[in-house]
């Protein structure tokens, strides 16, 4: 017998994890009477003798007994520096098997065995770092509730659900942190990263002004000044040695200002001390800004919406609604939940969620949107999703999820810091020590020039050079429509030589319609019914035309059954006791030659770009259906910016040659016809030789042509293919969106370069001014701090970046 199970259903945290599917897989392959076991991203499938049920549910519990989820919130990272102190206090925890830190949401996902770990002892590591740690969801407890006691049938799965009961809905975005201060109007100076500004401001100036007042003295104010204001960073530089990062920014400023000190420069190690703190005051609010980016769309959904029930409406939190209530909205409300319209006319405006700017006209049976804006009528709609499975959420996940992919140039990076640090120490060691012992230079002069190589090999802006520029393109994307799963996908999109089209919904409407019925011997009507009746329950485009137009003409479609599909070719039932098909001219002909007047007709008909469909009864032709989807009005004017990009587009269909030169011929493209979608695949392989190769297409037939491609794109108007199989996903359903995303692509790896040059030039020029003497110490800690500011506010530029509209 087989058994299916939603992964989702069954052991949520598998779905996202590629540890727990492999456990599961090991544990149930060793049940008695398994005779094999598939576990997927969705779903598990055994082939066994006999029911299992109580036997998976056993193995489910025993896996969570010792493999746990749980989600932190660490709150105070800020930058690089702060996520490697707390990987290195993380890797120290015993019963840890793998994490995830995004110092850009302030999330730590750790996966540990909870029999030998618990929220303490994360804790107890991370806190004495000094950031706050806080458990968002999960844990051992939490996990074991979320497991069913009997696994349920398969079920629609989405990864937007709860990862072991991670909530991604709205509320785990407003929980409070010191980078939000800025944003919630309190003063700069009482945040946690303004203090040490206003501390050691204070203490630098009653040191210069002791200075006039005991000026034998002023050197023990300035003493003070560096030694009380720079006292947490030189507890930052410990903590972070005792985790395995003794190459800080905190370990070469304390270096520097201590060093500064005993050669008497104990005003300028003040001056650093206090240019530093300034320093990271500004990238908590960069940090604040880029994250503020995501957050508010949280805040597009409404709080509250109007439920309809018993002929009435009552206002209660949006986050209550559940699927299948009925919601009304006003004109001028925003939509509580994603929906479809029940009852109504009327203008939405998306472009909070899309970044479609003209609002769009929906009617009953049209898609809603959280967030989107009703501009005109009174619409009543029946609630599809929740509040933590709708758009809005799952774009914020992706978002997150995102930010955790790093690009490759990132890693680059990141692997370059690891000597980067530890060499520049090395190098200002040797400037110390090399004039003074072979050439006779004065140990103060070179002591003094070796600190300020010190300050100036900081590597801070140019570790943030990278992820800045990255999550702004993202986060700028995710807010315009054009959703991209990473830096690596963000990366690689600009430099493909070029882009495979899906024909279907992609290059066209996607609304195929029949524009031409040919009898062969019978009734134009008994034709349209039996074709209807062939196609009936299937969601092929072609299918949905032809009963459309059944239902249209108010034709009587005769019962059905045994219908099955001949994969890209045909489709088959059994009508009024016999089998018919409704197949291409192609396979129509492989059973019987076509008439030299029926394939002139198909000729005819295919060089308009119409898609002809023939029906069979056996190996007999009852007819030609003709059916055409019209392009969509965006194509052509995307695929010609495109080709300005110095972009090649090429169509893949698996229509007839006439009917996809006809189509491709209208919009100036290359096309491959007559493919199956193994072809597709062969294709791709093909183009990948001459250089990177997107696919686009609409995230569910296209699946194995999107994982083939360099990068693979969907479009699919916010369905949950679209967000979850491609590497990026358009909301808007327009081909513009493409172009957009090729834009927004080379736009972030010009501001990458931008920001590398800056960090690296800055380096440079303080580096040489420093050898010959020009640079004082305070000068020198601009190198890296000025260079941080500038490389952080160059990224956040991209924040504003802007699709056509």
């Amino acid at each position: 017998m087989t058994l299916s199970y939603s992964l989702q259903t069954v052991f949520p945290s598998a779905e996202d994890c590629q540890e727990c599917r492999s456990l599961l897989q090991q544990a149930l392959q060793k049940l008695s009477g398994v005779r094999s076991v598939n576990v997927t991203e969705n779903d598990v499938n055994l082939e066994t003798d006999r029911d299992l049920n109580a036997d998976v549910s056993k193995v489910i519990d025993d896996i969570t007994k010792s493999h746990a989820h749980t989600t932190f919130k660490v709150e105070g990272m800020d930058c690089a520096s702060c996520v490697k102190s707390v990987e290195g206090a993380v890797c120290r925890i015993p019963g840890v098997s793998n994490y995830k830190l995004n110092h850009m949401t302030e999330k730590l996902e750790l996966t540990y065995n909870p029999q030998s770990v618990n929220y303490q002892d994360v804790a107890k590591k991370i806190e004495p770092l000094g950031y706050k740690v806080k458990m968002l969801s999960g844990g051992p407890n939490n996990v074991q509730a979320s497991v069913t006691t009997a696994p349920k049938v398969k079920q629609k799965s989405n990864k937007a659900d709860d990862h072991a009961g991670h909530n991604h809905a709205a509320g785990d975005h407003s929980d409070h942190d010191h980078t939000e201060e800025f944003a919630q109007g309190v003063p700069w100076y009482r945040t946690r990263s303004g203090k040490p500004v206003v501390l050691s401001g204070i203490l630098l100036a009653l040191a210069f002004i002791f200075g006039y007042i005991e000026p034998q003295f002023a050197q023990y104010g300035y003493i003070a000044a560096t030694l009380i204001g720079g006292w947490q960073f030189a507890v930052k530089a410990y903590r972070g040695a005792r985790v395995g990062n003794p190459w800080s920014i905190n370990t070469l400023m304390t270096v520097a200002a201590i060093g500064a000190i005993f050669i008497g420069e104990a005003a300028e190690a003040a001056v650093v001390v206090f240019l530093f703190a300034v320093g990271e005051m500004l990238e908590g609010v960069a940090a604040g800004r880029a994250r503020a980016g995501i957050r508010s769309l949280a805040a597009l959904a409404p709080k509250t919406a109007f439920l309809f029930e018993n002929n009435g409406t009552r206002e209660v939190p949006a986050d209550s609604l559940q699927v299948g209530q009925l919601v009304l909205i006003q004109p001028g409300g925003r939509v509580p939940a994603d929906g479809t319209i029940i009852e109504g006319q009327s203008a939405l405006d998306d472009s909070p969620v899309t970044g479609e700017s003209v609002p769009v006209n929906k009617k009953t049976g049209d898609t809603v949107y959280a967030g989107s804006v009703n501009t005109d009528n009174v619409l009543k709609i029946r609630v599809d999703k929740e509040a933590s499975d709708n758009t809005i959420a799952r774009i914020i996940k992706m978002v997150e999820e995102a930010q955790e992919n790093k690009a490759p140039t990132e890693r680059f990076i990141d692997r370059f810091s690891r000597y980067y640090t530890p060499g520049v120490m090395l190098v200002s060691l040797l400037v110390i020590v090399i004039p003074p012992l072979l050439f006779g230079g004065a140990w103060h002069d070179w002591i003094y020039k070796g600190l300020a190589l010190l300050l100036i090999g900081c590597p801070c802006a140019l570790l943030i050079s990278v992820p800045a520029a990255v999550t702004s393109g993202i986060s700028a994307g995710a807010r315009r429509g054009l959703l991209i799963k990473g830096g690596a996908a963000l990366e690689t999109i600009g430099s493909v030589k070029t882009i495979a089209f899906d024909k279907t919904g992609t290059l066209t409407e996607g609304k195929p319609k029949v524009t031409d019925i040919i009898p062969l011997g019978i009734s134009e009507t008994e034709l349209l019914a039996k074709a209807a009746a062939v196609e009936q329950g299937s969601s092929h485009p072609l299918a949905k035309a032809i009963i459309e137009k059944a239902k249209e003409t108010r034709v009587s479609v005769p019962a059905s059954s045994d219908q099955k599909a001949v994969q890209g070719k045909a489709a088959t039932a059994t009508v009024d006791g016999r089998e018919h098909a409704v197949g291409s001219p192609r396979y129509a002909a492989e059973l019987s030659p076509l008439g030299v007047n029926v394939q002139k007709q198909i000729e005819g008909l295919e060089a308009q770009g119409k898609t002809v469909v023939v029906l069979l009864d056996g190996k007999t032709s009852l007819g030609l259906i003709a059916i055409r989807d019209e392009a969509r009005n965006d194509a052509k004017q995307a695929l010609s910016e495109l080709k300005n990009l110095g972009v090649r587009g090429v169509m893949l269909t698996g229509d007839n040659a006439r009917t996809g030169k006809a189509i491709a011929d209208s919009l100036g493209l290359e096309v491959k016809a007559d493919l199956m979608p193994q072809d597709k695949l062969r294709i791709i392989g093909e183009m990948k030789q001459a250089g990177k190769v997107a696919m686009i297409g609409d995230g569910i037939n296209d699946a194995p042509a999107l994982a083939q491609a360099d990068v693979g794109i969907a479009m699919g108007g916010g369905t949950d293919v679209a967000l979850e199989t491609a590497d990026a996903a358009l909301l808007r359903n327009s081909v513009t969106g493409v172009t957009d995303l090729v834009k927004l692509s080379r736009a972030t790896m010009s501001n990458i370069k931008q920001n590398i040059t800056v960090a690296l030039g800055l380096k440079v020029v303080f580096l040489i001014t420093t050898l010959f003497g020009w640079t004082n110490l305070w000068m020198a800690i601009l190198a890296d701090t000025g260079a941080t500011v500038l490389v952080t506010a160059n990224a956040l530029r991209l924040l504003g970046f802007r699709s056509r509209p």
